[in-house]
């Protein structure tokens, strides 16, 4: 499971992206992809439509359907693997009651910094800038997909 703040650009941008990647290696049918946010602010609401624009542009599905959820504690306990794309959200899962399955995403991307702070992993949100933020966000979330997709084949 992927999750960011409200559940309509970076964490379905990863779910879609991981989605694809995991059926591209032969395992769509063995790994359940989803994500979440750790706000209800857009509960209900679909995938924002300049990630929808910039995931079409790069071959993608557009999240159709997609609905925005906020994470629960249940959901911690129900994936193998839950995926923050920030700091912020690693720490609001750790406190809802997370453990060892929660990951910083870009802490599986090979050009990511290796030392430092988690903050420094961080996929920043698109949502306040213009397309070109949601350019570098689906880009980052590539650049780390494979390696999620080797680690999660590991244990399957």
């Amino acid at each position: 499971m992927t999750v960011c703040t409200g559940n309509i650009c970076r964490s379905p941008m990863a779910e879609i992206v991981l989605r694809a990647r995991f059926e591209a290696a032969g395992l769509g049918d063995e790994v359940f992809v989803d994500s979440s946010g750790v706000s209800d602010e857009e509960h209900g609401h679909g995938v924002d439509r300049r990630a929808r624009a910039v995931l079409a542009e790069h071959g993608y599905p557009t999240g159709d359907g997609h609905r925005a959820r906020q994470v629960v504690a249940s959901d911690l306990t129900s994936h193998d693997l839950v995926l923050a794309m920030t700091s912020a959200h690693a720490r609001a899962l750790r406190r809802l009651g997370g453990d060892d399955r929660v990951r910083m995403y870009r802490s599986f991307d090979p050009a990511a910094p290796t030392d430092g702070p988690e903050h420094l992993l961080d996929v920043d949100d698109p949502w306040y800038g213009d397309r070109s933020g949601f350019e570098t966000c689906l880009a980052e979330i590539e650049s780390a997909a494979d390696a999620i997709v080797a680690h999660v084949r590991s244990f399957v």
